[in-house]
């Protein structure tokens, strides 16, 4: 086992996959760990050759263009492929980057017109995590075992000719099918009989092909190949799961926005909703990679602001005053954004980055090549200084490899060969009686892997129950919890119909009226009301309380036709004098509980019939005398106006 990743990095130098008279030449550079063994031009047969020799754990291009014309050469590329070495683009996976842009996020800088520099480069930023795997299989692969000769005419001894092949391709299947048993690996077999034997063996293993205990073989008679399961289309894994750290810049507000930069100052993420609430913004910038740095474009950072800073415990960055209007469209003039809240988040995001861009171009001449900056420069901006970071990230080393020192072969006596050879013919002896009993062995084995497999059968088919049985109860305790929740909600309509249903009965009496009791004159005594017996039109109100009052709940009262508004005498005559034109204006009676004779208990009340329909008679009387005074206040202006501009005429006419 080695130690030390094993990459293989290459660049095109002449030549295309796409010609069929100019092949590819390619530049090949060997490294292990981040030691270059060598660098050679090799074309494709010679790379393959050297592939499945070496057994690299990385081969790393910039292009899949450079190794494969289209997807069908792709696949057949990674079939013939080493099961265990994997094929890496550099420059990433369906979105691609230029090889520039990676090495220079390990500060490594390369002359890329140089074929052998870029494949070295390639080889580098593989072998520190940079770039994405391409997944062309699944976890399925078949193995086939068949002749690899032609049966021909045949003579007089083509009987025996074909029962020895057709015998060794079927020994060669129980090879295989032994050593798929040995590893545990679960397989179906599909033999095609023939003559003698076999003529194809086919097997259907359920593992990935690096996982398969058998490799190609090319015999004399037989043959043994290997392929996976092809995926419908090829796919991309990341080589390192570590997200990019982002400079983010949030908005909040009725209409919530937020900006996210690489600590390069290019823009990753821009959007803005007013259904995003703080958990989506989380959750969006968790999608684009882990926030570094949350800037805010206030001087006190907002608090739904600072819960996301607390979510990522980022570094937060908030400017000396606030940022005006000019700066921010200064700050954003080279970027498209689509409203006001976008433009200032992003301008948080670029003022934040604006900070830091001269600490970040100071780190850069520092740094030795082969380190990810990212993660050198979100430690010192989070408070490590530059050398603890270095220390750090080379802190993990490859043991040493020592050569064992050669073992000198003494001269054999002629005495001493003689010994040595009656030893070698005892030990073949042991030889072979050792093979015997491993024969058994292999046959004990296989009796007890089968007895695991049926006892790994019936506690699959428990577990599988144990699984569903708990699917059921989480769906009972929701089904409970909903209950529960229905059962509330029904005993709050239960004691809801129970008062509707009284101040029906007081409402089919003809002596006294129903009034319902308003804890305050406000929206939210409004909706408190509306909730517990509803109000509908000619329903009498009861107020217990004014202050707060406002116009727009008397324009709702209003809009409801309610018959009238009662309060207390004492408070009504304190009440704001702006109210009573309201009211007025509105066409709202509103009562004092002596004029109409109202009592209330708890939350009802009761009204004499009469004396409400006197004490309505009397307002709708104030009322006409109010809009005939209004009406007189209006006709006396409208004749000073023209009195005023009579005068004036007149004395420019004079």
């Amino acid at each position: 086992m080695r130690d030390r990743l094993r990459v293989f990095g290459i660049d095109i130098i002449k030549g295309s996959v796409r010609s069929r008279s100019r092949r590819p030449m390619y530049a090949l550079v060997r490294m292990e760990g981040q030691i270059i063994e060598s660098q050679s031009e090799v074309s494709m047969f010679r790379l393959f050759r050297m592939l499945n020799e070496e057994q690299p754990d990385i081969l790393a291009v910039d292009s899949l263009q450079e190794i494969a014309a289209d997807q069908h050469d792709l696949f057949f590329f990674l079939q013939e492929l080493p099961p265990q070495t994997r094929l890496v683009q550099v420059t990433g996976g369906e979105r691609k980057e230029t090889l520039g842009k990676v090495a220079a996020r390990y500060n490594i800088s390369f002359n890329r017109f140089d074929p052998f520099a870029e494949a070295r480069t390639a080889a580098q930023v593989a072998s520190l995590g940079a770039g994405a795997e391409i997944i062309a299989f699944e976890n399925e692969s078949e193995i086939v075992a068949s002749r690899h000769r032609s049966l021909g005419k045949g003579g007089w001894s083509q009987n025996r000719y074909v029962r020895k092949i057709h015998g060794a391709v079927q020994l060669k299947g129980r090879e295989i099918e032994m050593a798929l048993v040995s590893a545990g690996i679960r397989y179906e077999k599909k033999e095609t009989r023939a003559f003698g034997g076999c003529s194809r063996v086919a097997f259907r293993v359920f593992a990935k092909r690096d996982q398969v205990p058998v490799s190609t073989h090319r015999g004399a008679d037989v043959q043994v190949r290997i392929s996976g399961k092809r995926l419908e289309r090829i796919r991309f894994r990341p080589l390192s799961g570590k997200p990019r750290y982002l400079i983010v810049g949030i908005d909040p507000g009725t209409t919530t926005a937020v900006a996210a930069l690489d600590l390069d100052g290019n823009l990753l993420h821009l959007a803005s909703s007013r259904q995003m609430n703080m958990g989506d913004v989380v959750e969006s910038l968790c999608r684009v990679g882990k926030p570094l740095i949350i800037a805010s474009d206030v001087q006190e950072m907002p608090y739904s602001v600072e819960k996301v800073r607390r979510a990522f415990s980022a570094v937060a960055y908030t400017p000396k005053q606030d940022v005006s209007v000019e700066t921010k469209v200064d700050l954003t003039a080279s970027f498209t954004y689509g409203n006001d809240h976008e433009r200032d988040a992003l301008s948080a995001a670029l003022d934040a980055y604006r900070k830091y861009r001269h600490k970040f171009q100071n780190l850069l001449k520092r740094v030795p090549p082969g380190h990810d900056l990212d993660e050198v420069r979100a430690r010192v901006i989070r408070g490590q200084s530059l050398d603890q970071v270095i220390g750090d990230m080379n802190s993990v080393t490859t043991a040493p490899v020592i050569d064992a020192p050669p073992v000198p072969v003494e001269v054999k006596h002629d005495e001493k060969a003689r010994v040595l050879d009656g030893m070698v013919k005892r030990l073949r002896t042991f030889v072979a009686e050792l093979q015997e009993e491993v024969k058994e062995k292999d046959f004990e084995i296989q009796r007890l892997q089968a007895r695991v497999r049926k006892i790994h059968t019936s506690q699959d088919a428990q577990l599988a129950k144990d699984t569903e049985v708990m699917k059921k109860d989480v769906i009972i305790q929701s089904l409970k919890k909903r209950l529960r929740k229905e059962e509330r909600h029904n005993r709050i309509l239960l004691k809801r119909l129970v008062r509707i249903k009284q101040f029906a009965e007081l409402s089919m009496d003809g002596e006294v009226l129903p009034v319902k009791v308003m804890d305050a004159l406000t929206k939210e005594g409004l909706r408190r009301l509306t909730e517990d017996v509803g109000i509908e039109e000619e329903d009498i109100i009861f107020v217990t309380r004014l202050d707060g009052w406002g116009r727009s709940v008397v324009k709702d009262l209003a809009g409801i036709r309610v018959k009238a508004v009662v309060t207390g005498a004492a408070m009504l005559a304190e009440s704001d004098p702006q109210m009573l034109p309201v009211f007025r204006e509105l066409e709202v009676p509103l009562l004092s509980d002596k004029d109409a004779g109202v009592q209330v208990r708890g939350k009802r009340g009761l009204s004499g019939k009469e004396t409400l329909k006197n004490a309505l008679a009397r307002w709708q009387e104030e009322q006409a005398q109010h809009e005939r005074e209004k009406k007189s206040e209006m006709i006396e202006h409208i004749f000073k106006e023209y009195k005023s501009e009579r005068g004036k005429e007149v004395r420019k006419s004079g």
